[in-house]
């Protein structure tokens, strides 16, 4: 029997091998959404939670990557709307974060403070897919099944997002 089998089934060994396995593209998913690396720890850990108790509804024929991370997206989307602070991510936690590298050297540090916080001001469900198709270059179908949209809607998203970024760019002097 396959991990993803075992884990729908309730086993517990299961479960812990993918969280293992996935935990850390969680908490990065997370992190670039939230930009605080202690909420996005809280929020991995409540995304870990919601999915063990939803083990009887996971579709073990489906990817398990893409249904943590439409848990996790949505537990961070629901976080950036009730919460209206804006918090610069410490330098210390973008240079720990896996992946594509969250900044440009060629930019000046006022330049990637004025795009951080045009990022900032997005509407969660924009800057969602904003994070995820610009700086992650997730693939459309992996945003829209992470994000339970069409890939038009993704696509739509991102333009808007796109447009709002240029404005509020612009606004500031800064040319995209």
């Amino acid at each position: 029997m396959d991990l993803a089998r075992r884990f729908a089934a309730g086993e517990i060994d299961a479960f812990e091998e993918l969280f293992r396995a996935h935990q850390p593209d969680v908490y990065r998913w997370i992190l670039r959404l939230v930009r605080d690396p202690a909420v996005a720890e809280d929020l991995t850990i409540e995304t870990f939670w919601r999915i063990y108790r939803a083990r009887a509804r996971f579709d073990p024929d489906r990817c398990f990557g893409a249904w943590a991370r439409r848990i996790a997206v949505n537990l961070a989307m629901g976080h950036l709307r009730h919460s209206h602070r804006e918090v610069e991510m410490p330098q210390a936690a973008i240079e720990a974060c896996p992946g594509p590298p969250l900044r440009d050297h060629v930019l000046s540090r006022e330049a990637r403070t004025a795009i951080a916080r045009a990022f900032a001001s997005l509407p969660a469900r924009l800057r969602a897919v904003a994070e995820l198709a610009l700086i992650e270059q997730t693939p459309y179908c992996e945003i829209a099944a992470a994000l339970g949209i069409t890939v038009q809607a993704v696509k739509s998203r991102e333009f808007r997002a796109v447009r709002r970024l240029r404005e509020l760019l612009s606004k500031l002097g800064i040319t995209p």
